[in-house]
């Protein structure tokens, strides 16, 4: 985790995120892209590919230098290495390529979720994020003070596709020195007995270098709620998922367990790319 992406709105909920990537970067000597992107017209952009920057696109422009400026004063980057970045590209689309360009190695993201039609038909852009990134993405929902990972849940069926995304989970939890509580959820739809379902866990946890863990069985009337309920149970401070990255009509009517928790979910959310 020495390099973080925090891509920024100027909301509450991105300096949320922005002040917990710097705890981050400060414990792993790491460095923050700071990032902002003016989404703007079409006749805008054009105007930029030509080379021939419009007065309103310089002011569109000095006005977010001015703001990443004031961010950088927050007393929270202190000590820590922060680059300004300005894209002119669509939100989604800007954050994958700075991502890729720079090799980040993890995206921090503030979120206050979607619902309703939003939700459904477009979703927000932390959740576009989490379905298309090749990094794991860290998902910020509220202030939170001192951000330390005591107890981290990892839900999965553990299927033997996880075990590469798995990989960067046990990493994650050494890092933070956190409890890792490896979950099953157990449904009326998927139902495996005890000793079935601690048989799959041990045998997928073989070979994994684990500071401390924990295994569990949840019950609850889908996975969602499981989660959810089982987090609150033992009051971790993470939630982890990996995710399939579902597009289109796939998508739309499968959905995503990591996509929902990314909307629904209080605590902070961080997926890892099957």
């Amino acid at each position: 985790m020495k390099k973080i992406l925090v891509p920024t709105d100027f909301s509450e909920h991105a300096k949320y995120a922005l002040k917990v990537a710097a705890q981050i970067a400060r414990k792993n000597n790491g460095e923050i892209f700071l990032l902002h992107m003016l989404e703007l017209p079409s006749e805008a952009g054009d105007a930029i590919g030509s080379g021939h920057e419009l007065p309103e696109i310089m002011l569109f422009k000095n006005a977010a230098i001015n703001r990443l400026e004031d961010l950088m004063d927050d007393p929270s980057l202190e000590g820590v290495k922060v680059s300004e970045i300005i894209q002119f590209e669509l939100a989604f689309d800007g954050i994958m390529n700075i991502s890729k360009k720079n090799e980040v190695d993890l995206i921090v993201m503030g979120s206050h979720g979607a619902s309703g039609f939003k939700e459904m038909f477009i979703g927000s852009n932390a959740e576009k994020v989490v379905r298309n990134s090749e990094i794991p993405v860290l998902i910020i929902k509220k202030e939170a003070g001192d951000f330390e990972v005591k107890k981290f849940v990892f839900a999965s069926d553990f299927a033997d596709e996880i075990k590469k995304p798995f990989a960067k989970v046990v990493e994650f939890a050494n890092k933070f020195d956190a409890e890792l509580h490896l979950v099953m959820i157990n449904t009326p739809s998927s139902f495996k007995p005890t000793h079935i379902a601690n048989e799959i866990m041990s045998s997928f946890i073989a070979g994994f270098n684990i500071n401390k863990l924990a295994t569990h069985i949840y019950n609850d009337v889908n996975v969602e709620s499981g989660v959810l309920n089982f987090t609150n149970s033992i009051d971790a401070d993470l939630i982890g998922m990996s995710t399939h990255g579902r597009k289109g009509l796939a998508h739309f009517f499968n959905g995503s367990i990591s996509e929902d928790l990314v909307n629904h979910a209080v605590k902070p959310v961080v997926t890892f790319k099957i």
